[in-house]
């Protein structure tokens, strides 16, 4: 029989409540979900790939099913084939997420059409989150513990203080 493998790639910088909804959702569509921690040549992380890899898998042990958490650094298309991926799950948020990720799967179909791009959408609660707004909110001091788990938020507190605040 054979193994049906979903990757699901961010850079988790930090892991929100949305990203945990797409991950429990995306198990049950697999047989082994593989959760890529990327680097975001665009981004600016508040914490290193080894940090959020291990935020990551803190917070997946207690989902059911074979779920992976695994760095990589290369074409998400190279990084699914090496891992025996049939398909990437990607959470959308709005519209906006759409156009992006429409593209994205395009490109990724025409690098590797064997591996399908499934989508899901956020729960209509967890919408507007996103791992770049927690960060910001919480360097003005803002509270974050609605848009991340109780530990992650705690990270992120501590990291907040250890490199200082905004506008204060």
């Amino acid at each position: 029989m054979t193994t049906r493998t979903g990757v699901y790639p961010g850079t988790f910088d930090p892991i929100t409540l949305g990203h945990m909804d797409i991950i429990r959702r995306g198990a049950k569509l697999v047989d082994r979900l593989v959760i890529g921690v990327t680097t975001n040549p665009s981004k600016n992380p508040m914490f290193s790939v080894a940090e959020r890899m291990d935020m990551v898998r803190r917070e997946v042990a207690d989902i059911e099913g074979e779920i992976h958490v695994v760095s990589f650094d290369s074409l998400l298309m190279d990084f699914a084939e090496r891992e025996g991926a049939s398909m990437i799950v990607r959470g959308l948020r709005a519209v906006a997420d759409f156009e992006y990720e429409y593209q994205m799967a395009g490109m990724n179909q025409q690098l590797n059409g064997r591996i399908e791009t499934v989508f899901l959408m956020a729960d209509v609660s967890l919408q507007p989150i996103a791992s770049r707004l927690v960060k910001e909110i919480a360097l003005f001091g803002g509270e974050i513990r609605k848009f991340v788990p109780a530990t992650v938020r705690d990270e992120v507190v501590a990291r907040v203080e250890k490199i200082g605040r905004k506008g204060s």
